[in-house]
């Protein structure tokens, strides 16, 4: 199946349900991040620490990686990054079309395939912000080896993802906190029947895929990176009751 074509339909309608990471930030959030107050996320609740990004964003090049919706491309580009944001999702992307038409803000937008930035130079990037998304892309190791091209050398790569273990339990079962075995590792939904896809993510999810931490991390140093960071981060659903959802790590690319 086309699972870009699939997700990017289900994304687009998720904006129109008003799900929570499609609804952009607010103008009280883009004058504090131009007075230098502000924060982003790469996973649910925990933000990035400040010491991860430089000092100073004015005239970092940073692209915001499946990080449509409104929320943290306006605040970086309010600090004063130059700012290029890439979704899959067309209506994602008219959220933070919105807010920069609301807020005066200069950025860029592009639709596209994460595991594909073939649009954008060599070298471009200083740094590039993927918040958690390559759960809904069925292969990761061409996203890293696509971030490393296109970031500058002694550029940052800062990425969250998901607990894969979280993929291990029936669906239904974990959001009534019982928490069955039913799924092998990496999980892949195009496996699944067309009657049991239905069951876990109903009609209006994208699909979301397992990746384990052979292909999260392993996968970024086996392309450059030297990992610089990392940390975990709880989710809100049952499962983060008894072990994080989240981990997110930074990496550089080295200086040659």
């Amino acid at each position: 199946m086309d699972v870009r074509a699939y997700n990017r339909e289900k994304w687009d309608r998720l904006v129109e349900d008003g799900n929570p990471w499609t609804i952009p930030c607010s103008p009280e959030t883009i004058a504090d991040a131009r007075d230098g107050k502000w924060s982003v996320l790469l996973t649910e609740q925990k933000s990035v620490p400040r010491d991860w990004f430089a000092e100073n964003l004015h005239g970092v090049d940073i692209l915001c990686l499946a990080s449509g919706g409104g929320q943290q491309g306006p605040i970086l580009a309010a600090a004063g990054a130059n700012v290029t944001v890439f979704d899959n999702s067309p209506k994602q992307l008219d959220q933070d079309r919105m807010v920069a038409r609301r807020e005066g803000l200069v950025m860029t937008t592009v639709e596209g395939d994460m595991r594909d930035l073939s649009m954008f130079s060599d070298r471009s990037f200083d740094l590039v912000f993927n918040p958690v998304s390559n759960v809904f892309c069925p292969q990761v190791r061409p996203v890293w080896s696509e971030a490393f091209r296109v970031l500058r050398p002694g550029g940052i790569l800062m990425a969250g993802f998901d607990n894969p273990n979280k993929f291990l339990f029936d669906f239904e079962q974990a959001e009534k906190g019982v928490f069955v075995v039913k799924y092998k590792l990496p999980f892949d939904p195009t496996g699944l029947s067309d009657e049991e896809r239905h069951r876990v993510f109903g009609d209006d999810s994208p699909l979301e895929f397992s990746h384990s931490l052979d292909e999260q991390i392993g996968g970024q140093l086996e392309v450059g990176f030297l990992l610089t960071g990392l940390y975990e981060d709880q989710s809100t659903d049952p499962i983060g009751k008894y072990m994080p959802g989240y981990i997110a790590t930074r990496a550089i690319k080295p200086v040659e």
